[in-house]
């Protein structure tokens, strides 16, 4: 790990460590050279006393006068540092003892030395002397006793004379070297230490004074200045630093010029933009409002013509005047879901739900269409329980199938779900059709984007289907994902959380069919005669009892004069007068004296405040163009809504 030492520190350094290393080395080698001269002396002092014992013994081993020897090696045992002694004849036989000798040395009973020897072990010098014979001369009989001096040396020795020497007090001094360096290489780590302190001071003072300054500069102190610290170097660096500030002040003006001024052009440019979004959201709602109402009057009118006996041609035709009104119809819709998720009015209702019945039902209202590409589409799907907005689910999956459907020229599309191990469940479609390259994985989830369609063919859509997919995905919190190659097809796959079934009296109950409206009472309000007329008409055509009419002072005024009382009222959002469609349920509620009469709201209008307003009525709402089927369900709905609440009551 690199190390990041200041100037000072490094300073000390730079002054400590040659000095402390010196110190080191002059005390080791102190040391080393009197532990060398101490134990060189006590070996000489041990074999200069083993010399002279070996010496004056040499008759008494001779002679076999035990008592001499042991008097010998008890006058060595006064020798200062001998802890043990014995004398040893040729054989290895001990003749006199003194002391204690150490066993773990060689023992000495064995084969006698032909020469001197020293061996140490631990804290025991161990020296063994032979005894060797001398020449003798007789000066009675001199040509008696004289024996060579030749033969004499070259003799066997007598015995040995085996001396410990301890070194306990070679220790001792050791220890004592030790200290005394020890205490020397302290003070000299003391008087280094105040002379590199006072060094650095020297040194850091006037850099740690610059990089205050530059510190304080950076903090945005431009104003502040480097005082001269001398000459040479730091002069240098104190006129760069004082240079740098300057430039640094000025650069800083400039770019706050600039930054004010692009900041200016900012907001022009954003409240351009505001003014631009909020122009064309007003233009999309009385766009879409506009053209919804003729739409939804066209809508009424082709399902009050379906319901006639007409000749062949004439079906063929309603068939295709219908068609084209659905696409319409799909069109608009499609621009009110992604105006209601740009607005944040759409909240989802969770709930738990069995999710084979309702991927069952989307494959069977999509099975026409692949039939007509000549495709198939197949369910694979476990029996699992989610936890999500069942109808903007089915919606997101629905969205997804019509995608895969119409970019599958062969093949098929299979819609499947299983298990994750993660407490998820994975639903998938997956098709076999073009595929999508991975750099425009991303593009297709955004509005109004198509791929493979310069040309803007309606059978391929408009490119709004992915885009509200993935906003519902977010809304929903679930994860949206996509794994595609060109020519091998794509999967859209999308994880929602798995639940456990409900039991049978907890699970919400599927939506019954629409029963029989005949001789319901259903107030109509609309201030489009066309839109009037052909509301009056299908429910008519239903068997109801309708009162319509233009305005909400014309209703109440026919209610007023007759003795009649509505089962339910549907009214246009939007209308012509200081009342909307809010106030006249609320005032037809207070006049009947009916503070839940069931009512169903109907509007063209996509604007985020109108859509706020609506949710927080707690009125359901249909937007134009309305399906009549789906108008006929809601009216059943809200009826028998109604009628539970009275079996409460």
């Amino acid at each position: 790990m690199k190390l990041r030492w200041g100037v000072r520190a490094r300073v000390m350094l730079a002054a400590i460590l040659p000095m402390l290393v010196l110190a080191v080395v002059l005390t080791v080698s102190y040391t080393s050279s009197r532990l060398a001269d101490f134990h060189n002396e006590l070996e000489a002092r041990g074999k200069a006393v083993a010399r002279q014992l070996a010496a004056a013994s040499e008759f008494p081993v001779f002679s076999g006068n035990h008592r001499s020897l042991q008097q010998l090696a008890g006058g060595a045992m006064a020798e200062e540092d001998v802890a043990g002694l014995r004398i040893v004849d040729r054989s290895g036989r001990t003749l006199a003892s003194a002391g204690i000798l150490d066993p773990l040395l060689m023992p000495p009973d064995g084969p006698l030395a032909p020469a001197p020897w020293v061996e140490r072990r631990g804290a025991t010098l161990r020296i063994v002397e032979p005894i060797r014979p001398r020449p003798l001369d007789l000066d009675a009989d001199p040509t008696a006793f004289t024996v060579a001096a030749g033969t004499q040396a070259s003799a066997p020795p007598l015995g040995s004379v085996v001396l410990d020497f301890s070194l306990d007090r070679l220790y001792a001094r050791r220890t004592e070297l030790l200290w005394q360096s020890a205490s020397i290489g302290l003070l000299v780590l003391l008087g280094s230490l105040v002379l590199a302190s006072h060094l650095s001071k020297g040194v850091s003072r006037p850099i740690r004074r610059v990089a205050d300054i530059v510190l304080e500069i950076g903090a945005g102190e431009m104003h502040r200045r480097v005082e001269p610290l001398g000459g040479g170097s730091l002069q240098r660096l104190a006129e760069g630093v004082n240079e740098m500030a300057r430039r640094l002040a000025d650069a800083r003006e400039d770019m706050a010029r600039e930054i004010e001024q692009a900041t200016a052009e900012l907001r022009t440019r954003k409240n351009e933009a505001e003014r631009a979004n909020l122009a064309k959201s007003r233009f999309l709602a009385a766009a879409s409002h506009d053209l919804r109402q003729p739409m939804h009057a066209l809508g009424l009118f082709i399902a009050e013509l379906q319901q006639y006996q007409l000749p062949q041609p004439t079906r063929g035709l309603v068939r295709q005047i219908a068609a084209s009104a659905d696409a319409m119809e799909k069109l608009l819709d499609s621009l009110l879901d992604i105006s209601r998720l740009d607005a944040g009015v759409l909240r989802p209702t969770l709930r738990v739900f069995a999710l084979r019945p309702m991927l069952t039902r989307i494959v069977a209202a999509h099975e026409p269409a692949a039939a007509e590409r000549g495709l198939r589409l197949g369910l694979r799907a476990s029996e699992v329980w989610v936890r999500s907005d069942p109808l903007l689910l089915e919606r997101i999956v629905s969205n997804l199938i019509s995608n895969a459907l119409r970019y599958t020229r062969e093949g098929g599309v299979l819609l499947a779900c299983r298990r994750q191990g993660d407490g998820l469940v994975r639903i998938e479609v997956r098709d076999s059709g073009t595929g999508i390259p991975l750099e425009r994985q991303e593009v297709i989830f955004q509005e109004f984007v198509q791929l493979d369609n310069a040309e803007r063919s309606r059978d391929k859509g408009l490119g709004l289907g992915l885009a509200i997919v993935k906003r519902l995905a977010e809304l929903l919190d679930h994860r949206l994902t996509l794994r595609s190659a060109p020519g091998r097809g794509s999967v859209f796959a999308i994880a929602l959380p798995r639940t456990e079934p409900l039991d049978a009296g907890e699970a919400a109950p599927e939506p019954r069919p629409p029963g029989d409206l005949g001789g319901v009472r259903i107030a109509v309000v609309d201030d489009d005669p066309l839109v009037c007329a052909g509301t009056a008409s299908l429910l008519a055509s239903w068997g109801c009892e309708v009162e319509a009419a233009a305005s909400s002072a014309a209703l109440f005024e026919r209610i007023a004069n007759a003795d009649w009382r509505p089962a339910l009222v549907i009214s246009d959002l939007r209308l012509q007068g200081p009342l909307d469609g809010l106030d006249v349920v609320r005032e037809l509620r207070e006049r009947l004296a009916e503070p839940t009469l069931p009512a169903v709201l109907i509007t063209g209008d996509t604007g985020a405040d109108m859509l706020a307003l609506t949710r927080d009525s707690g009125i359901p709402v249909l937007h134009k163009p309305v399906r009549p089927a789906r108008l006929r369900a809601l009216i059943n709905r809200q009826l028998e809504y109604a009628a539970g609440e009275d079996d409460d009551a």
